[in-house]
């Protein structure tokens, strides 16, 4: 199976707004509903809200991207029945030095050793998410990155991520985000350029 192929299915568990508002507002309101049942993740509100708002000092762009993996996966620790840190970080270097090409589940399964099926049941006991909607959360992150950092269009920028076209990036950034990538980078690249967020992106 192609895990490129813009036909197969899209991640459903994707981040959708929320954390990756830039509405003040919204972000007070989210940390507000989770702070007594989830303090970290109302945390990661604050966060985001001390980003847009600022403080003067320079923020690494780390902190407007989707995260590398789902917050709920551990790679630091082997779990009953899933990938060994190992081969994580084998699979995620793997995935980042080829965004830009055709990747496929067998050719992921074959960087550390196992089978597609059973590749496939361990990537998701660690990871969390398939290993199709981890390919997206990298194209997604790597996008974004060149859109604060390039001047390039965002069809070029599609296919440099290894989407078929704007179309297809404003679809799934719009999914993961929760915004489009046009208004995303012009609420924004104004803040790399100003010097009020630094590249030490991972």
């Amino acid at each position: 199976m192609l895990l490129s192929d813009p036909r197969s299915q899209e991640p459903s568990g994707a981040c959708t707004g929320g954390l990756w508002s830039s509405n003040p507002a919204e972000l007070i309101d989210y940390a507000r509903r989770t702070i007594e049942h989830d303090p970290h993740a109302a945390r990661r509100y604050l966060d985001r809200l001390a980003l847009v708002l600022g403080n003067g000092e320079p923020r690494p762009i780390e902190d407007l991207l989707v995260p590398a993996l789902p917050v709920e996966a551990n790679a630091s620790s082997i779990t009953r029945g899933g990938l060994a840190p190992w081969q994580l970080q084998r699979v995620s270097d793997y995935v980042e030095e080829r965004l830009g090409d055709t990747i496929v589940l067998d050719g992921l399964a074959a960087v550390v050793r196992l089978s597609t099926g059973h590749f496939c049941r361990a990537f998701k006991v660690t990871v969390g998410e398939t290993p199709h909607a981890f390919l997206i959360r990298r194209r997604i992150r790597r996008a974004q990155t060149l859109m604060l950092t390039t001047k390039e269009s965002l069809s070029h920028i599609a296919c440099t991520c290894g989407l078929t076209d704007q179309a297809h990036l404003t679809r799934l950034f719009r999914r993961m985000v929760g915004d489009t990538p046009l208004s995303w980078r012009r609420t924004w690249a104004h803040m790399f350029e100003r010097g009020e967020l630094n590249a030490a992106a991972a």
